[in-house]
Order: structure tokens, then sequence, then C-alpha cells
């Protein structure tokens, strides 16, 4: 039995046994605090290792086809190698021949088809992740989407030393890992809901979410510096990375302060008073209180919450724009001529100083746009929280990415440094609005007043903004696939065009926004001085 002020345990979990093991080395029961702490650094790790997998994809894309001369996708999809064909058969990978079936005339198009493959079935994925995150034990649900995905990144990159040139091998690969990858995002987001409140929450999770940008990172250098040694380990080991860090969400991931007895102050004193109370209340009682409170929340009703249907296609929008970026962009660079300065090539590709950039390179010059990503999520949450106004600062952030998309397609063959100030400033703008949207903003809508204190709509509501996001993630990569192969010029069009509508789509919750604002300034002093503002209807 617990202290008599403890709070009521959720029984559909159990204390994780590293956190048992951390309060028996301490002789004492760790605060709410130290909780808290635990959960922003376990799921920082734990979704930067996801992003980090995911990575990996774009950095070999040009080790595995690296001249290829036709850059659209083409459907239907060919039948490839079952073993590799006479010319490719050889004892060993020479870096800079790259890898059937990759590597023939429409070996960019089957690139392109592995990356729709993969995010076709992480949007579908998505929405029944989150219904399902809802009503499952979210730590035991995480770290087997964590060991999964790890299995089958490593099974892409295993290969490359069981010499496979199956194109299907490895599209039914990326799309299990895809549906293992879909596990993500709605179970950490509802952890981390379930512990922070919405004060400062833009903030907070604009700084932790950080480890989107931390995990491209990380999954760029990784690959890029074994990528000499064998693409194989370029998957392998972020797929290794992921598993490992699925161990540490078993073990050390408090899902929320009732599956670990945690509580505030103030949540202690009011225990107390109400246990002096109501001295006869019996346990089924508290059971069947907290059951009802806590009734997940349907697929078609978390639609229905105000807000939810606005963000869900502007972010459809934003994510088109950042994961063009995220699968394109080391391409982009590594694929550089003069033919920018004419404008007469086939590819029309940016030149930086006229010179070609290696694979490797390319990959470690890409990161600064996710360094300007984290920036972005950052001063978006902040800003948010001061302003008391995601809406207005979501769509400002997509405004202002269209001139920077456009600063950066004419002026970022110039100089490296140019292209790298450049690229930093569209990482800040693009990603901005996608990490407060995808946090914040989901994590506000998952515990909307019109859920009657409710948490268990957290997963769903957020599987269904990053669903509906994912959505555009992979037609983005699909277009890109299309249209680059008459002009890259196109495409940054195509990207400008994406961020204006993802911005239009807010237009009636700034315009709410706004004019809760007014509202607010003019009764300055009056009776709901101090009192937060009222949530939106849309």
């Amino acid at each position: 039995m617990g202290s008599q002020h403890e709070l009521p345990a959720d029984r559909s979990y159990s204390k994780p046994l590293g956190i048992r093991f951390l309060e028996y080395i301490k002789k004492a029961k760790l605060s709410y605090e130290s909780h808290q702490a635990i959960v922003l650094i376990v799921t920082f790790f734990a979704y930067a290792s996801y992003h980090a997998t995911r990575k990996t994809t774009s950095i070999v894309k040009s080790a595995l086809d690296p001249q290829s001369s036709d850059l659209g996708l083409k459907f239907p999809w060919r039948i490839t190698y079952l073993s590799a064909p006479a010319e490719s058969k050889g004892l060993s990978w020479v870096l800079g021949d790259g890898w059937a079936p990759f590597n023939g005339s429409d070996g960019t198009a089957l690139l392109g088809q592995l990356d729709v493959a993969f995010l076709s079935v992480y949007a579908l994925g998505m929405y029944f992740s989150g219904h399902m995150g809802d009503r499952m034990n979210l730590r035991i649900f995480l770290t087997v989407g964590m060991v999964g995905t790890g299995l089958f990144t490593s099974l892409f990159g295993a290969g490359y030393w069981a010499k496979i040139h199956s194109f299907y091998y490895y599209l039914i690969v990326q799309m299990i890992a895809g549906l293992f990858q879909s596990t993500g995002w709605p179970s950490v987001v509802a952890v981390v809901g379930k512990w922070f409140g919405k004060k400062k929450r833009g903030l907070i999770m604009g700084i932790w979410n950080a480890h989107t940008s931390v995990g491209n990172i990380t999954g760029s250098l990784i690959a890029s510096a074994l990528l000499s040694y064998g693409w194989g380990w370029s998957f392998v080991v972020p797929g290794l990375l992921i598993a490992f860090m699925g161990l540490v969400v078993f073990f050390f991931l408090p899902v929320s302060p009732e599956s670990v007895g945690a509580y505030r102050e103030e949540d202690e004193v009011d225990s107390l008073r109400k246990s002096e109370e109501e001295e006869g209340v019996t346990e089924p009682l508290l059971s069947s209180n907290t059951e009802v409170k806590e009734k997940a929340v349907g697929f078609i009703e978390a639609w229905k919450i105000p807000g939810v249907a606005p963000f869900a296609f502007c972010l459809f929008f934003a994510k088109l724009v950042a994961y063009t970026f995220l699968y394109w962009l080391p391409y982009y660079i590594s694929h550089t001529d003069d033919s920018f300065l004419i404008s007469l090539s086939l590819f029309d590709l940016a030149a930086i100083e006229g010179k070609y950039l290696s694979n490797e390179a390319a990959g470690n010059l890409s990161t600064f746009f996710d360094i300007g990503g984290v920036l972005g999520g950052i001063l978006a949450g902040h800003i948010s929280d001061r302003l008391d106004a995601r809406a207005i600062t979501a769509a400002t952030f997509m405004y202002c990415a269209i001139p920077a998309l456009y600063f950066y397609r004419s002026y970022g063959h110039v100089s490296v440094v140019m292209n790298i100030a450049l690229m930093f400033i569209c990482g800040m703008f693009v990603n901005g609005p996608y990490a407060l949207i995808t946090t914040a903003v989901s994590a506000d809508l998952g515990t909307h007043s019109s859920l009657k204190g409710s948490s268990k709509a957290l997963a769903t509501v957020t599987a269904i903004i990053d669903g509906t996001g994912s959505v555009g993630a992979a037609i983005g990569p699909l277009l890109t696939g299309y249209i680059s192969a008459e002009s890259w010029s196109a495409v940054f069009t195509m990207l400008m065009g994406a961020a204006l509508v993802a911005g239009l789509l807010l237009t009636r919750l700034v315009v709410a926004e706004v004019a809760a604002r007014i509202s607010e300034s003019r009764s300055q002093g009056g009776s709901q001085t101090g009192s937060e503002a009222p949530e939106l209807d849309v």
C-alpha cells in the first residue's frame, strides 16, 4: 500500500524497471520534476533515432544511383533483377559504381518509388497507430515500433552483403519499415502531453522537437561517414541504434504520472484534503471515476475537435515542403553543374561555385537545413507561447518560407557560404511551423476542453494531424521526381505554392486569434485580466 496521499495509479500500466532501479539507487521516490526530465530525455533520443534511420535513404540515394540521367518517376513499376546482372557481379562494391537495379537509366525513378511507398504506408499506419496508442501501453507499443524499425532498416542494408538486386525486396522492406515508423510520433507526443500542461508547452516542446533535426543530422553524419565502407553500414548502424533506444524506452519511460504514482506539490495537498473528506470512499468508486475520465476518443470524434482539420491540412502542405528537402536536398546539392548559369541543361541544377560535390560532402552540407529547423522550432514555440497564438505564428512562418525558398533557389549557387546561410534560413521557416503543429498544437488539441478533461485523445489527435501531414510528405517527393525532370526551378515554384496554401488554410484561425487578442487588450484591467484566452472553436 502506498502512502495515504498518493494519487490513484493507472492499473493498465506498471512502473518501468529502470525507474524502480533509479528509485532504489536514490533510496527515495523520484519527484514529479525528475520524471518530467526522464520523459523529455528518453523521448528526445527515441524520436531522434527514428529520424536518423529515416534520413539514411536520402544520403545513400546518390551512391546507389550516382549518374542517373532520368529523374522522372515511371509507372508501372519496373520488373527488376532477381540476381545481379552479369556486368554487376563482382567481388566488391566500389563507391561511384552504383547498385543495381538503382544504377540503371531509371534508377532515380525507382528510388523515388521507394520514398513514395515508405511514406504512403507511414501515413496510413499513422492513423491506426494513433488509435491503438490511446488504447495500449504506450511504453510497450513504442518499444515494439522501435525494435521493428531497427530490424527492417538493417534488412535494407543487409541487401549489400547478400548481393540482393531485386527492387521488390527493397520495396517490401521499406514499406514494412514505414509501418513500424508510424508508431513513433503519436506515442512520444502523447507521453509528453500527459506530463506537461499548456503553459509554456510551445517553448518546451519547441526545444524538445529539436530531436527531429538532431536525428536528421545524426543520420546524415553516420550514413555519410560509413558510406565509403559499403552502403549497407549506413543502414545497419542506425538500425542497431534505434533498436537499442527501444530497450531504453522499455526500461525507463514513464508513460503518465498515474503510471508511476507521481504527483505535484499541489496534487499532494488536494489529495490529502480529499482523502480526509472522503474517508469512506471505496477503491472501486475511484477506479470507476478514472475509467470514465480516461475513455478513449474515437477517430471521427477526434476529427470534429475544433482546430484539428485546419491544422491537419496545413501540415499536409508544410510536410510536403519539409520532406521534399529531407529526401531530395542531398541529391540536389551533389548533382551540381554550370547549367544553372545558362539555364539550358536538362536538369537545371544549381551550381555551388561551379563545382561538383561528393555524396558525403552533400550529405554533410544538407544538415544546415536541419540546424535551421532546430532554431525555427524553438522560435515558433516561444513566440506562440508569448502571443498565445499558435495559428498566427504558424501562418507567419509559412509565409516567410516563400521568399526564403526563392532566394535559396536563385542565389544558393553563388558560394558555399551563401548556400549554407540560405539553407539555414529555409530550414528555420519551413520546420518552424511543422514543429509547432506536430507538437504543441497537437498536444493542445488532444486535451481540448470539448474532451472534458480526457487525455485519451492525445495519440489519436496527433496521429490525425501528423498522418494527414505525412500524405503530403509522400506526395512532395513523388511530384519532385516528375517535375525535376524538366526543371528544378519548377520544383521550387511548387514548394513556394505549397507554403502559401499552408498559410492560407489557417486564415480562419488567424482571424479568430487576432479578434481574441483585440478583445483581450480592450478588456485589460477587467475581470478577465490574467485569465487564459478561450480555446478557439472552428
